[in-house]
């Protein structure tokens, strides 16, 4: 199956589909797992009076797990099939009595064929899907406290797939309890439109009707934010202190919303992990990719109407077909383009983002991190992980080409202690657009903090390594709930209750200091502060400068 997570990693720098043998979304039915307590006490509670609380479209019923008060599948947005589709998001219709809200909301429209065909992937991602809907502007909230007047930091995940696949929920290392059972913060994840449905580009053949159609996706994300702000109060957070944070597509998704200009106000922070992105989709070409896709429907101008009432599905294989011949006719080296966010200049910037100290960016600090092994391609495959170096080195051709050779040798004279599968991958997951996006972001007054993560689990007999995914459940304290990532037990627990505990400082002053990891200096152009993240944490000035010389020189 051809997946949009792996392509995105190509477009940001982050491998290659060459070293990508991990399908985007595999997995076993969701279910919550009593992750916190031996007591032989009821940690569920749920009933007619349990965990009601009120927002501005009407109130909501949850339940109260291990202390903390769970609300899935609040709407956020209306349904946005028919008229909707390509639209600006809605606010969905005030309801009267009480809506249950516990179960997930409707996963986005995405290709969903293959999504368990691989039996490792499968059990070691486990990855959560549900129905699939346009019905799916929904968001999920954890927080221990309800109308109790406390102020706590606001978390929001946009969760990651590219553009075009995944869900708020789709793993449990996402799973909302664990850091809002701290009692210091409320958790937040969201469901938006993805792909051709959240930014087909039709502007320039519909006309002002749909203006905003190539960047609704990122307007669902404004809409759920709009949301915080106007009801989070009510669940114990603070409307003034919201961090952003996501994951690979959820990473370019966090860049991106601190750009838009309908962001200033509504995001206060930013966390990037293992993605990010600096400029947005050109829209000459979303344009063309727009009337490709008109065409390929069998409509004229005239009739950009009558693509609102095609199936979903239909309609995401259409575009799709407009996307490969838009590829073809239009190859441009380094980029494969794709439904992705675009510079129209009114709701994305268009130029590089954080370029400026005037821009509302220019008082929000991010912290980026990435993995050591993002993508790997031996975690099934032993023969290639004892390869040896010119085997290794022709495998990187599909990535390198005739470069394979000079990158290999420049990442072993930085790392003389990896083997050459580890090599590999150290220069298929490279860190060139996290370090360019902190370049980016320095220039600006608000501080900029580098992570990379290097903890390797103890399964497949070493060979997951640092991969793709794995650090999220550090961050959210979620190591033992997602065991087939970390193996569970104390030692991942150990770095998960600094890592999240430096997160949540992070989360409330703008500075990750103070919370059990070394001290962790500001990221600079010069230096490249980084820490990285392993059993013993440690800080390192840019600790693979020299290896990414030899990605960009001649």
């Amino acid at each position: 199956m051809k997946t949009n997570r792996r392509s995105f990693l190509q477009k940001i720098g982050l491998g290659s589909a060459a070293f990508a043998t991990a399908p985007i979304a595999l997995s076993a039915k969701s279910s919550h797992q009593n992750s916190s307590t031996d007591s032989e006490e009821q940690f569920l509670q749920i009933g007619d009076d349990i965990a009601v609380a009120s927002t501005v479209f009407g109130k909501i019923r949850g339940y109260q797990l291990n202390g903390v008060y769970t609300f899935l599948g609040v709407p956020y947005g209306a349904d946005t099939s028919g008229k909707n589709r390509f639209m600006p998001p809605q606010k969905p219709s005030p309801w009267e009595g009480i809506k249950d809200t516990i179960w997930w909301g409707n996963t986005a429209p995405q290709i969903m064929d293959r999504r368990y065909a691989s039996v490792h992937y499968s059990f070691a991602d486990h990855w959560n899907y549900d129905d699939v809907s346009e019905d799916c502007l929904k968001l999920n909230v954890w927080t221990k406290g309800l109308n109790d007047g406390k102020k706590r930091p606001v978390l929001v995940w946009l969760h990651g797939g590219g553009f075009t696949n995944g869900n708020g929920f789709e793993q449990d290392g996402y799973h909302g309890e664990n850091f809002a059972k701290k009692d210091e913060a409320v958790f937040v994840s969201i469901n938006h439109r993805l792909g051709p449905i959240g930014f087909t580009d039709l502007s320039g053949v519909g006309g002002e009707k749909y203006s905003a159609s190539g960047n609704v996706s990122q307007l669902d994300i404004i809409a759920s934010l709009q949301w915080v702000r106007d009801n989070i109060a009510n669940f114990g957070g603070d409307p003034s202190n919201v961090t952003i944070m996501g994951q690979s597509g959820g990473g370019a998704k966090v860049t991106c919303t601190l750009a838009m200009p309908a962001s200033k106000g509504l995001v206060h922070k930013g966390v990037a992990l293992s993605g990010s992105m600096l400029k947005a989709n050109d829209q000459e070409y979303s344009r063309k990719l727009g009337s490709y896709v008109l065409e390929e429907a069998g409509l004229a101008p005239n009739e950009v109407d009558k693509l609102q009432d095609i199936p979903w599905r239909t309609y995401i294989d259409i575009a799709n077909k407009a996307l490969d011949r838009l590829r073809k006719e239009n190859p441009l080296p380094g980029f494969r383009g794709g439904y992705g966010p675009v510079a129209d200049g009114v709701h994305v910037p268009k130029g590089e983002f954080f370029g400026s100290s005037s821009e509302h960016t220019n008082d929000i600090p991010l912290m980026i991190c990435t993995t050591f092994h993002e993508w790997g391609a031996t975690r099934i495959n032993p023969a290639l992980d004892a390869a040896g170096e010119a085997e290794i080195i022709e495998f990187m051709k599909s990535r390198f080409g005739d470069k394979s050779s000079t990158v290999y040798q420049a990442y072993k004279t930085n790392f003389p202690d990896k083997s050459p599968a580890e090599i590999m991958t150290l220069a298929a997951s490279n860190r060139q657009n996290a370090v360019a996006c902190g370049n980016a972001k320095a220039k600006q007054t608000a501080p900029v903090y580098m992570a990379w993560f290097g903890w390797e689990p103890n399964l497949y007999n070493g060979r997951m390594r640092a991969f793709h995914c794995l650090d999220i459940c550090f961050w959210y304290d979620n190591t033992d709930r997602m065991y087939t990532h970390t193996g569970g037990g104390k030692r991942p627990r150990a770095l998960a209750e600094k890592m999240s505990a430096t997160l949540l400082a992070f989360m409330k002053t703008g500075n990750p200091n103070g919370a059990g990891l070394p001290s962790w200096p500001k990221f600079s152009v010069e230096k490249g502060e980084t820490m990285v993240l392993n059993d013993v944490s440690e800080v390192q000035n840019d600790p693979d400068r020299a290896a990414r010389a030899a990605l960009t020189n001649p």
